[in-house]
């Protein structure tokens, strides 16, 4: 007699999702039963015990897909879990792994890698009898993380499992693509939320300060140390150390930093008392950090110590997607901050600043929210208004061979969206680039901007308006 098929459980409000899921699980050799609610779900668990698998959705009327999560580990922690949701927010997917999840699968997904995933849960149930180590959920904050396509479903996803880990991660991206952010979120997820997250920038401390800035000092340890200083490494025990631009850690520090990533000890400087502490080390880089190590500029060893696990942040412009929803925010909350009334964009210019390959990433696209927030006239910006916000970084990165094509770029652009008045618009972008250069060059002073543009004092004037700093 051939044996029963493994039950798979499905609960998801929606009718559409179950049907599918069921019809392919079913086709995969698999018995599967439907729920529509965590309620209906929980009645068969205590009627008929438990099944092999069961998927859930996280938002449902009722109790929550992560609710239901906690009540079935706790009645059958064997049981495989795969937690579903088409919001892949941080929040839900370390709930999730917190909670005991054995997956989370983003929303849409593909099914034929829904029932792979299936048959990867259930080959040795026992295997997976051990419970995870649970903790409250804190709450959390990072909400500047946002982000809806797969590059950033995937992050989040990583993040939700690395936050139970005790290990150190190292955080890769471009300037401004948020590793501080990902470092918050990673403390604010695990087990360490409740002590402190301490952060450090490499780069800006002087080399010669840094020592005393990550390990304190006793008092005359050197000129000016009039008493003790209490390092990073003591301010953050028990919690998260995140040192961001670790590759440029001068490299008689790095020696130090490796021995206490091995031992968990080290001495303030001029120090005899051995000082222990439990600090979960994360580090951030724009740099590559393996070239580095072929230059022998970074130690090999500290690398391995660090890159446990390694987190690489995409830039803006690989996820273009993302963009309207992150403007949007920016938008309303520079409005909200600066106490200005609040703006939108409309949909040629959030389709605008998908198209821009914002080489600041996320820190430049917030930083024209700003600029917009507090100069924008009307409460509706549009392509204009963002073309004017653009100039001054336009300007400095296009090479001055190219301006003739951009000009083009831009023309052919505007005139494909209607927009009016363009002669006029193209002539006032034009003199305000030569106008800021000019003054640039000259230190404000507008007498001398003007005889090197060849133009009379009072036209350049004019020409900047009431608004600039005479000189």
């Amino acid at each position: 007699m051939p044996p029963e098929p493994a039950r798979i459980w499905i609960v998801d409000d929606d009718r559409a999702v179950r049907f599918v899921l069921a019809t392919a699980l079913r086709e995969a050799g698999y018995a599967v039963d439907g729920f529509e609610n965590a309620r209906d779900a929980l009645d068969a668990l205590r009627d008929r015990g438990a099944p092999a698998l069961l998927f859930t959705d996280v938002r449902m009327p009722g109790e929550d897909g992560l609710v239901l999560l906690d009540r079935l580990k706790a009645a059958a922690p064997q049981l495989p879990v795969i937690v579903m949701s088409a919001y892949t927010d941080i929040a839900s997917t370390a709930g999730a792994f917190r909670g005991g999840a054995y997956e989370f699968l983003s929303k849409p997904f593909d099914l034929d890698a829904a029932v792979e995933l299936a048959g990867r849960a259930m080959p040795d149930t026992a295997a997976l009898a051990a419970t995870r180590t649970t903790s409250p959920a804190p709450s959390f904050a990072g909400a500047e993380l946002i982000g809806e396509t797969p590059a950033m479903r995937n992050l989040f996803r990583s993040i939700g499992r690395l936050a139970q880990a005790p290990l150190s991660v190292l955080i890769t991206g471009e300037t401004g693509t948020g590793k501080e952010l990902v470092a918050r979120a990673l403390h604010r997820e695990s087990p360490r939320a409740h002590r402190p997250f301490v952060a450090l920038n490499t780069a800006a401390i002087p080399a010669e300060l840094l020592e005393s800035e990550l390990f304190g000092h006793e008092a005359g340890a050197f000129t000016g140390a009039q008493k003790r200083h209490v390092g990073r490494f003591e301010q953050a025990d028990g919690g998260t150390l995140f040192l961001d631009e670790i590759g440029d850690m001068p490299a008689s520090l790095q020696t130090r930093l490796l021995r206490v990533l091995a031992e968990g000890e080290f001495f303030r400087v001029g120090g005899r008392e051995l000082i222990r502490v439990d600090v979960r080390v994360i580090a951030a880089t724009h740099q590559d950090l393996e070239r580095l190590v072929a230059e022998g500029k970074f130690r090999a060893d500290l690398l391995h110590r660090l890159d446990v696990v390694r987190l690489q942040l995409p830039p803006l412009r690989e996820r273009r997607d993302d963009v309207p929803a992150l403007a949007e925010r920016f938008l309303a909350l520079a409005a909200r901050k600066l106490g200005a009334p609040a703006k939108r964009f409309t949909k040629p210019a959030l389709e605008r600043l998908k198209r821009h390959d914002f080489p600041g990433n996320v820190r430049e696209l917030e930083n024209l929210c700003w600029r917009l927030a507090a100069l924008a006239p009307g409460d509706t910006i549009g392509t204009a208004e963002l073309d004017a916000a653009f100039v001054p970084a336009a300007s400095a990165a296009a090479p001055a061979e190219d301006w003739e094509a951009a000009l083009s770029r831009w023309a052919h652009e505007r005139l494909a969206e209607g927009a009016p008045d363009l002669h006029a618009a193209a002539l006032a972008r034009f003199d305000r680039v030569l106008l800021d250069a000019a003054l640039e060059q000259t230190h404000g002073h507008r007498g001398e901007a003007a005889t090197r543009l060849g133009l009379g004092r009072n036209t350049v004037t004019r020409k900047l308006g009431p608004g600039r700093k005479r000189h």
